[in-house]
């Protein structure tokens, strides 16, 4: 299989390791980008997938709420440009606040839903003409029932939604401000899936030295494991250090509070959407028959 540039720079954007290492691992797994990340890792190459995560889609995250329940939508558009305008900005406010008072929980329920000008496909349709360009809604998440519920939006680029059980609103905001920066995939370390810890455990053997090969079992096991649960703390929000305190960790902080995280949701303005980069000057160039 041809290995392209292409399929280098993302390999290198998601392990950040060097090039010459994953044109290697490409050519390895035959291409496979996910198959060439844990072999960068068994090599020592890579510390983990860091998954690109590169922004595709411009557009806003809008949060409404109420009482114990609270919804973010993100709406798209193809620039920033339009995702600051007047008119687009209102439609998000209202799409969202219709949202949460029909209890919606999906797209296509949500685009029958009524706004003063018709149903939110119809305004979206008449925005679209007005604003010349392409406007989504894309997607929809909703908590209700939260005895404690914390919601923050920053930038409106980035929005979470959390439901804790005990604390109050102030702790409630601070976990969402943490969960905003510091990206945790699971609550508590318990909630990872076991695959995760087993392939966590056969990377970390493999990256083990010729030295430690040698120590005894019951000391490599130890060695793993804490370098496994060190990973797990990374990637769990109640083991991560606190943003508002980080000499505290996110779930000692609860603990103080008598809280407890049930859920939560975290979104980003397009987040696995792949955007296309025109490289116009490499085009002209191909045009002219001089690349």
């Amino acid at each position: 299989m041809e290995i392209t540039a292409a399929m280098v720079k993302e390999l290198r954007e998601r392990s950040g390791a060097g090039m010459m290492e994953c044109k290697k691992a490409l050519t390895q797994n035959n291409g496979d980008v996910g198959a060439s990340i844990e072999w960068l890792r068994k090599q020592g190459f890579a510390k983990a997938d860091k998954k690109a995560d590169r922004v595709a889609a411009e557009g806003r995250i809008v949060l409404a709420q109420s009482g114990h329940s609270g919804v973010l939508v993100e709406i798209n558009s193809e620039t920033d440009f339009v995702a600051k305008d007047e008119s687009f900005l209102k439609f998000a406010d209202e799409v969202a606040q219709a949202a949460l008072e029909n209890n919606v929980e999906d797209v296509e329920t949500l685009k029958i839903s009524k706004l003063a000008g018709g149903t939110i496909e119809e305004v979206r349709q008449a925005l679209v003409a007005k604003v010349g360009e392409n406007v989504q809604v894309r997607r929809v998440v909703r908590t209700d029932g939260a005895p404690t519920l914390g919601a923050y939006v920053h930038g409106g680029r980035i929005g979470v939604l959390v439901a804790l059980e005990g604390g109050d609103a102030e702790l409630a905001r601070g976990v969402a401000m943490h969960i905003a920066a510091m990206k945790p995939q699971y609550v508590t370390p318990e909630n990872v899936p076991a695959e995760f810890v087993a392939k966590e455990k056969e990377i970390s053997l493999a990256q083990m030295s010729d030295k430690d090969k040698q120590k005894p079992a019951e000391i490599q096991e130890k060695m793993i494991a804490g370098k496994i649960k060190k990973t797990l703390n990374e990637i769990s929000l109640t083991g991560q250090p606190f943003v508002l305190d980080t000499n505290v960790s996110v779930g000692d902080t609860l603990a103080k509070a008598k809280a407890k995280v049930l859920s939560f949701h975290r979104i980003e303005v397009g987040e696995g959407i792949e955007k296309v980069v025109e490289d116009y000057a490499a085009e002209v160039m191909k045009q002219a028959g001089l690349a």
